[in-house]
């Protein structure tokens, strides 16, 4: 089982309000803006602060490119 649909089409990063993109296959939530690592566990999203880490600009540019290559879409755009 993965993350509940619609569950992920509201979430936003708790750290800046940003989009976020669910990565399956790693069990993370990362967010396009601030870089913010949220782990899923259990199929939960774990959207603490204090639970996630940061990564640097090389790797969130690597992921963002893999994630647009799958045709994965951001779960949260501002209005």
């Amino acid at each position: 089982m993965a993350v509940d649909a619609e569950l992920l089409a509201i979430l936003a990063c708790p750290n800046c309000r940003g989009e976020v993109d669910y990565k399956e296959a790693e069990q993370i939530i990362e967010c396009r803006n601030c870089h913010y690592r949220y782990p899923v566990r259990d199929d939960i999203p774990v959207m603490l602060i204090d639970e996630a880490e940061s990564v640097d600009d090389a790797e969130h540019d690597r992921l963002v490119a893999r994630a647009e290559a799958e045709g994965i879409r951001p779960t949260f755009e501002p209005g």
